[in-house]
């Protein structure tokens, strides 16, 4: 491989994980300097109650410094970058205008407002970075290649499409590609989603960052390291981060225009007056700098922000994580919602639904010596069948005499004088496993469910089903959003078979099964051609780019830390009925958002036209521009009730 290749296969993690510390300082720096500036706001009151003017105008203006300095360094940036001026730079000029003709309270105050909320908007943003950290984590950075019978440690890098590696047990698999020789068990969740592993022998594809349970295999590469699966993921999850909402899109154009015009029209009313309706320069100038202090946009700052944070800490307290306002805001216009399956709707762990024993035979007694048997695995099959037996009886588990792992297939044991075997139904014997009591096997397979066969010196002494089961909470929690006019589907990476069956029991509306993160990111996109604003809720590292692709991202608070790091919305406590609970809020929180901006749109034109005609003076300016604030911001506090009104 070239340099230029290395380069690029090791650019993504380059970028992760040399994140520039100096920006994070930065951001902590921004968020303690707003609560600086507030503080000596606070302080420059107090001082000139006790009639310090010029002691005041001090702390005044180290608040302005302190507190403006980023938001105005960002704006004056912003224009030269983008030759355009933006609202950072109208709310310093706002606030320079509130100091020139003597209220320094109301231009700290300004000032405070946008550089507080702009240091929290800038942290969130910043905290949303470390998904791909995280993904990153899980992919293993070398590989034991085979050349000639022997064994050489490399980077995954360095590996070449044909070339053989050994994977042993209980490691993630290093590059995708076919085994070559051995059987083993593999834990694909991490691309499928799917929570039973799958059973894998030669010539059968395996893929990157999924775990080798149990046997040694070895592996012909199939694709470079920066072709893989697993690597799709990082991409498709940078892509569609970088990809900016209608919202914000909208924002960025309004900004240039909206500052020009007050700042063209604050520019007019220092001369335009004066020569026409014989304004004298002292009264122009008075009028101009009116005119700068109710147009600012204090009160349409606080239309959002104040019912922002109150939707966030309402929701927080609920078990409801917001990562910023701007999903809060996108969740009340969803339409319809993707689910994943393992894991969110459904517990993501199998459990036994079924056990069908041979007529001569106690089942206590079998499901005893199978529970028994499985104790000396560690298959998660093994795992569910122990579980069983132990939340069902008191008695201890006896000790096989003889135990056989046969990778990929079953165990096998000797136990109370008689030869076991269990595992699946070519281990046991296919012919009799498909015959046993009538073939109720391919019945429970039909319902998509995985079937375990026990075998004695007698023959197929039962069938064990066991099957992920459908959360307590997902049913009424599918319903209530189905009363909310949400439309509801379904992307597992599971069978059509399992697919159908897990639909029917949680009354989900549709389904699309066998979904690789690819499909489900291109499955999503159909979903949003059809319905517009659609939220992806998922829980694996699987469900990254989709949770990323989707207009809201909602991750499940057991879930893996890539698919939290990569949502929009965090459910904490798990309960899938927090989503509903979620839309109403967003739904409440948007009312409350368009009530503020109409007031205090209002608001600035009302003062600005008494400014016009000389009915208002700074004091009732300030007031009403203030006041208009502080009953914007009460407003918005109905926020941290309930969700419903």
């Amino acid at each position: 491989m070239s340099q230029g290749q290395l380069a690029t296969t090791n650019n993504v993690k380059v970028l992760a994980s040399s994140a520039p510390r100096f920006e994070k300082i930065f951001v902590h720096i921004e968020l303690i300097a707003a609560i600086l500036s507030g503080v000596l706001i606070v302080t420059a009151w107090l001082v000139s109650k006790w009639n310090h003017e010029s002691v005041s105008i001090a702390f005044y203006l180290a608040a302005f410094i302190i507190g403006g300095y980023a938001k105005a360094k960002e704006g004056i940036e912003e224009t030269i970058k983008n030759k355009d001026l933006n609202v950072e730079l109208l709310m310093f000029f706002a606030a320079i205008g509130s100091a020139i003709i003597g209220y320094w309270a109301e231009g700290a105050m300004l000032i405070f407002i946008f550089s507080l909320s702009g240091a929290l908007e800038t942290y969130t943003t910043n905290k949303s970075k470390k998904e791909i950290s995280s993904l990153l984590e899980i992919q293993p950075e070398t590989a034991i290649r085979v050349v000639h019978g022997r064994e050489e440690k490399v980077h995954v890098s360095l590996l070449q499409v044909g070339d053989i590696i050994l994977v042993k047990p209980g490691e993630r698999v290093p590059a995708d590609g076919k085994i070559a020789h051995g059987t083993t068990t593999i834990d694909e969740s991490t691309i499928s989603g799917e929570s039973i592993p799958v059973t894998k022998g030669s010539g059968a594809e395996v893929f990157a960052g999924t775990i080798n349970l149990n046997g040694s295999v070895t592996v012909e590469v199939t694709r470079h390291a920066n072709e893989t699966v697993f690597n799709k993921i990082i991409q498709l999850v940078q892509s569609a981060q970088s990809e900016k909402s209608p919202s914000q899109l909208f924002i960025e154009r309004f900004e240039g225009t909206y500052v020009k015009v007050v700042l063209l029209v604050v520019i007019l009313m220092m001369f335009i007056p004066h020569f026409v309706f014989g304004w004298n320069w002292n009264t122009t100038f008075y009028r101009a700098m009116i005119l700068l202090v109710v147009a600012s946009p204090c009160a349409l700052v606080a239309s959002i922000m104040p019912a922002t944070l109150s939707a966030i800490s309402n929701g927080a307290r609920k078990g409801i994580l917001f990562k910023g306002g701007v999903h809060i805001e996108g969740l009340s216009h969803v339409k319809a919602i993707a689910f994943d399956k393992t894991g969110t709707l459904t517990k993501g762990k199998p459990e036994v639904t079924d056990i069908i024993v041979r007529p001569d035979l106690n089942e206590q007694d079998l499901l005893h010596y199978a529970a028994s048997i499985e104790n000396q695995s560690n298959h998660p099959l093994a795992i569910a069948i122990v579980q069983y037996w132990k939340a069902k009886n008191n008695d201890r588990l006896m000790q096989p005499e003889q135990v056989e792992d046969v990778p990929g297939w079953g165990m096998k044991a000797k136990l109370n004088n008689q030869e076991w075997l269990i595992g699946k139904k070519d281990f046991v014997g296919s012919k009799e496993a498909h015959n046993f009591e009538n073939g109720v096997a391919e019945k429970l397979e039909n319902e998509g469910k995985t079937v375990v066969f026990v075998k004695d010196s007698s023959g197929i002494a039962a069938a064990i089903a066991l099957q992920d089961i459908v959360r307590d909470e997902t049913k009424n929690a599918l319903l209530e959003l189905k009363n909310e006019g949400i439309r509801t589907i379904m992307l597992t990476g599971d069978s059509e078979t399992t697919a159908k069956n897990i639909a029917a029991q949680s009354q989900i509306d549709t389904y699309i099964a066998e979904c690789l993160p690819e499909t489900k990111v291109s499955s999503l996109k159909k979903v949003k051609e059809q319905y517009g604003m659609v939220a992806m809720v998922g829980d694996g590292v699987n469900d990254a780019p989709a949770l990323a692709t989707a207009n809201v991202g909602i991750a499940m608070g057991e879930g893996s830390d890539v698919a939290m790091e990569t949502a929009d919305v965090v459910l904490m406590k798990n309960d899938l009925s927090r989503i509903a609970e979620a839309i109403r809020l967003s739904r409440k929180m948007n009312r409350i958002i368009k009530q503020n901006v109409i007031f205090s749109i209002s608001v600035i034109v009302i003062l600005i036209a008494s400014n016009f005609f000389e009915f208002l003076n700074l004091p009732l300016g300030v007031v009403g521009h203030e006041g208009s604030t502080i009953l914007v911001i009460l407003n918005s506090l109905r926020c941290l009730g309930g969700d419903k009104k």
